[in-house]
């Protein structure tokens, strides 16, 4: 995720980037079952360094606390 040996966080949280959370083994999928858009929009891939998986589930209506749940349970 990080270089210079830095461990990945144990916890993903809504502050987080969606680069960051696509680092984590399983990840993908459990944002595939959650209808994330952005997975699979041309543009939102210049920008997965930026958009905070908090904010993107306010914008397209995704539950963010089952999202997280799903998300911790997978990585």
């Amino acid at each position: 995720m990080k270089g210079g040996g830095e461990k990945m966080p144990n916890k993903i949280t809504e502050e987080m980037t969606l680069i960051e959370i696509l680092n984590f083994p399983g990840a993908r999928e459990v944002l595939e079952k959650h209808s994330l858009p952005c997975l699979h929009c041309p543009m939102a891939a210049f920008e997965l360094g930026t958009l905070r998986i908090g904010e993107v589930a306010k914008m397209y209506g995704i539950d963010l606390k089952s999202l997280l749940d799903d998300l911790n349970k997978a990585v």
